[in-house]
């Protein structure tokens, strides 16, 4: 079924309505046919989900405005050709949609007409358990203050609209509605130095990550274990929090969203709450990896109540609690300081992973992977030396290295120095405020 194809049959379901609602005359909504439904991304969620016509009306009843501005306009205009009001058909203006967009009670008139026992039967198709809501493929927005539930409008989500129309779904951009941005990373497993304890935290996620479907659909877990995995991250920055998020997304698969705390956390009380429902509604039933950095902002200790702002804080951070234990997927929190966590929270961890600053023998391995292949090191350069000496992370050696090599490229040399390097090793001490003595 080709956009032209859907339009049409979606025509004729409206047509067959209004024939029957306005001028009496008894016409049968016709039934969805898959003999030339073709191979289309919307075909194939259709036979794959099983669908019923009903359902598919519902569908490209959503869809359609993404298409053809001016469907609903023309369709009903052909029945009411002096204009007028027809408000049993639902329907709403848009602030720059310049067409009708469709409500629930769009759908409500189209499928059932006036009879209330199908109507009733129709609108649990907007129900939680329904597919719909199930997969985040459409809903009613919630209506005005005392409106009726189906008044509000008729929403596709986003990626559904994507997919439907240009064949994939598009990556959500970090904003307003999705305070998160995909993070990606060119390095390997290889490139991450590690003590063995937190390498055997991080196999463990990579464990659930492979057999969590298995343990809950072929051991018939499901109810018995909550969904999702929760971890937490903590220890100094720079040494490896977001990297190995980055490679757990990468080798599984899956995209990895690094959450924007200072665009979720809003000084309006109920503001943060609405941001953060925002942001699991979109990663519900997808193979995300969420990424809360420097969590303490949100997730620290509760604060005792000494006024109304304190008291929607607290209600803010029982909520997050309650969005992130109910969510079926992977969530990473980091911190800095394992202590700043609440630790009322750290309970319902699945993991608790800590990054320590590397060792000397950690610190070595770091330079020898960042340092670069087609660069020389002077021979007064002794890195195992330095790696003794200088405790850096390795956030703080590549920041060492982009320092050493401009330098280098400046001065038209492929030999690094042991002065450019002590002059960057010092630009990280004195970031942290530490003290070092060049020798």
């Amino acid at each position: 079924m080709s956009n032209s194809e859907a339009l049409l049959f979606l025509r004729n379901v409206i047509n067959a309505r209004l024939e029957s609602e306005l001028k009496g005359n008894k016409v049968d909504i016709p039934e969805f046919r898959f003999e030339n439904s073709g191979n289309t991304r919307l075909n194939k969620f259709i036979r794959e989900n099983n669908l019923s016509t009903a359902e598919i009306v519902i569908v490209l009843l959503a869809l359609v405005p993404h298409i053809d501005p001016g469907f609903f306009r023309s369709v009903i205009s052909f029945y009411l050709p002096n204009g007028g009001d027809f408000p049993e058909f639902g329907g709403v203006k848009g602030k720059n949609h310049r067409g009708i967009l469709p409500t629930g009670e769009t759908v409500l008139f189209v499928l059932a007409g006036n009879d209330v026992e199908k109507r009733t039967k129709i609108s649990r198709y907007f129900e939680e358990d329904h597919l719909f809501a199930k997969k985040s493929v459409l809903s009613i927005e919630p209506a005005g203050h005392g409106e009726p539930k189906m008044s509000g409008r008729l929403l596709m989500d986003e990626e559904f609209v994507d997919l439907f129309i240009n064949g994939k779904i598009s990556k959500p951009r970090l904003s307003s509605d999705f305070p998160a941005e995909r993070i990606t990373t060119e390095l390997e497993w290889s490139d991450l130095v590690l003590n063995e304890k937190t390498m055997a935290g991080i196999k463990e996620i990579e464990t659930w990550l492979k057999y969590n479907d298995e343990l809950l659909n072929g051991w018939k877990m499901h109810g018995k274990i909550k969904p999702g995995f929760r971890v937490l991250f903590h220890g100094p920055s720079g040494t490896g929090k977001t990297l190995t998020a980055s490679l757990l997304g990468k080798y599984t698969k899956r995209d990895v969203f690094r959450i924007d705390l200072s665009m979720v956390v809003s000084k309006y009380i109920g503001e943060t709450e609405k941001n953060l429902s925002k942001l699991f509604d979109k990663a519900a039933n997808k193979d995300w990896i969420l990424f809360f950095d420097e969590a303490d902002s949100i997730f620290g200790k509760r604060t005792n109540v000494r006024d109304a702002h304190d008291k929607y804080a607290n209600q803010e951070v029982s909520y997050l609690l309650q969005r992130i234990e109910s969510h079926a997927g992977l969530v990473i929190l980091a911190s800095n300081m394992k202590s700043n966590i609440d630790t009322s929270f750290t309970r319902r961890f699945n993991s608790i992973i800590e990054f320590d600053n590397p060792d000397s023998a950690e610190r070595l391995q770091l330079w020898k992977n960042y340092l670069p292949p087609v660069a020389k090191l002077d021979k007064k350069v002794n890195l195992e030396e330095i790696a003794r000496k200088y405790h850096l992370t390795g956030a703080n050696i590549v920041n060492v290295i982009q320092f050493a090599g401009l330098h280098t490229l400046e001065k038209k040399s492929e030999t690094i120095s042991s002065e450019h390097l002590l002059k960057g090793i010092q630009k990280e001490y004195e970031k942290e405020g530490k003290m070092m003595r060049l020798e």
